[in-house]
């Protein structure tokens, strides 16, 4: 580098001191003294050649240079702490990341038979809502996750393929009727949108040959997935759903699948993890152990379409 960065000790002296308004406070926490905290403050204001504090009567205050440096200070300890917690974290804890409708439909059920049948084998599972599946291998403390994505991924991931993503009409169980559905009753029924652009249900319809025939136009419109399908499972509308995750509530009569017609969206469910993170064997069992989940599933007897 250029130009030597300033102490660590200073740094942390300071993000304190701008947390807490105080010296004194500020070197409680770091347990040395109110003239230490003032000397590292010293030491940073001579490297920037710059003032970082003011006083005004009782109170600190940063100064306009002050508050440019603390959002970096921040999350620069804020990415010490997370980097810290990875590698020191218990061994036999594997953490991942996961959407929240996969997280409930499939993955919590799995996760917990793996605990069972592999013990030692612990997973702390995150789920999150994602309009988009990420996740930040170098800023957040995860060592794996399952994405739901195109597969284009960074070279230095390990990569699993889960299953693809099969999009399908989902209603209450009373919904069927007479059998097959036209596209009249179709257009007659309120659609349930789990994406603001209504993406999932425009691209079932295309690839029916149904667009321009069943107005996307009006109907609720949910941030998840998983809430789109509890409101059709109560009789407020049909949603899409995903073949895979709908399996075990068609199959219990919870959900009824008034169109049998799948239809892959081009995305598939990875499981991911950087080739450098520990615990590679135990992701390796991991990763094994869901695929063999997948192979065992008994969807519903429906029409798959290829690919396109």
């Amino acid at each position: 580098m250029s130009r030597q960065l300033p102490p660590l000790y200073a740094l942390r002296a300071f993000e304190a001191a701008a947390r807490l308004s105080s010296f004194t406070r500020a070197g409680e926490e770091l347990s040395i003294t109110q003239s230490a905290i003032s000397r590292h403050i010293r030491t940073l204001e001579e490297h920037f050649a710059c003032r970082l504090f003011v006083r005004s009567g009782r109170n600190l205050q940063l100064t306009e240079a002050g508050r440019v440096l603390l959002p970096g200070v921040r999350e620069g300890f804020a990415a010490f702490a997370r980097a810290c917690e990875t590698l020191c974290g218990e061994d036999d804890i594997l953490r991942m990341k996961a959407p929240s409708t996969l997280t409930m439909r499939w993955l919590l059920a799995c996760l917990s038979r793996f605990r069972h049948l592999q013990p030692g084998n612990e997973v702390q599972l995150t789920s999150a809502w994602m309009d988009v599946d990420h996740v930040d291998f170098n800023q957040e403390p995860f060592d794996c996750a399952v994405l739901l994505s195109d597969g284009v991924f960074p070279a230095d991931w390990e990569v699993r393929k889960l299953f693809p993503e099969l999009l399908i009409p989902v209603g209450a169980p009373d919904l069927l009727g007479e059998k097959p559905w036209s596209v009249s009753r179709q257009a007659g029924i309120e659609l349930l949108h789990p994406t603001v652009d209504k993406r999932d249900w425009r691209d079932w319809l295309q690839r029916m040959g149904l667009a321009g025939k069943v107005s996307l136009k009006g109907g609720q419109v949910f941030d998840t997935l998983e809430l789109s399908m509890i409101a059709a499972a109560r009789g407020y509308g049909i949603s899409i759903g995903d073949l895979l995750m709908v399996a075990e509530d068609v199959a219990q009569k919870r959900l009824s699948l008034p169109w049998p017609t799948a239809v892959p969206s081009g995305m598939d469910y990875y499981l991911v993890w950087p080739r450098t993170r520990r615990g590679g064997e135990r992701l390796r069992r991991l990763s094994a152990f869901l695929e063999q989940e997948v192979a065992a599933m008994d969807l519903p007897d429906v029409e798959i379409l290829p690919p396109l």
